[in-house]
């Protein structure tokens, strides 16, 4: 996008933008696409240790951490090129993207707004998804690797909860020229609620309970694929 954008758009990923969690959908398709059934057997193995977690109550930060680790030792570009792939595989199925949410966030371009893709997520699928819909940038957790190769840590924070405040925060910082009052985000989680909570125009995706409670003014967008 050239020149200044009339506002920014922050929206969530999964289960905002597409119907699908996407670290677990490409975890199951990489290591089972590589490594056939002792792949499978990882992949089931770290999702059951992941919702184990989140049933005793650890935050998502913590378990974003957990996921990560998974991916310790493996190709950082052989992962960039499975995600590739996997985005050109399930990107082809008609209920990959919300069509509610797709729609508004190309209404809000065809507008002059800059799309900001703000997830927990990673860049080998989220660059895909934002070349897809025209996103300006993406704020995503971001893998560790050295020489080439997964760590199985992060880069500074993970990108949900107040993390996407934080997000928030600095792109603002970099476009001093818009009013935050002015601008719009979609999510679909409570963990989303920092993100909304920094914007004046907050859309809940879904029937979240929670979320509508902290925001009553927010618009709700309907889920349906």
């Amino acid at each position: 996008m050239s020149g200044v954008p009339t506002r920014l758009v922050f929206s969530d990923v999964d289960e905002t933008l597409i119907n699908c969690k996407s670290m677990f959908d490409f975890l199951d398709y990489y290591l089972t696409g590589r490594y056939g059934d002792r792949g499978a057997a990882t992949a089931r193995s770290v999702r059951e240790t992941l919702l184990a977690q989140a049933a005793s109550g650890v935050p998502r930060e913590r378990t974003n951490r957990t996921y990560f680790r998974a991916w310790a030792g493996e190709s950082a570009a052989e992962v960039r090129r499975w995600g590739q792939r996997w985005f050109a595989e399930r990107s082809a199925e008609p209920s990959f993207y919300l069509a509610a949410t797709r729609e508004a966030l190309r209404g809000h371009r065809a507008q002059g707004a800059a799309v900001v893709l703000v997830s927990g997520s990673f860049p080998a699928l989220l660059d895909p998804i934002a070349a897809d819909v025209g996103a300006a940038h993406v704020v995503c957790t971001v893998p560790q690797s050295r020489g080439g190769v997964l760590t199985g840590e992060i880069v500074g924070e993970p990108v949900i909860g107040e993390g996407k405040s934080v997000a928030v925060r600095e792109l603002f910082g970099r476009y001093p020229q818009l009013d935050p009052a002015e601008c719009f985000g979609y999510g679909d989680h409570i963990s989303d609620l920092p993100m909304l909570a920094a914007v004046g125009h907050p859309v809940v995706v879904g029937g979240s309970a929670a979320l509508l409670a902290r925001l009553p003014a927010a618009r709700r967008l309907a889920a349906a694929a």
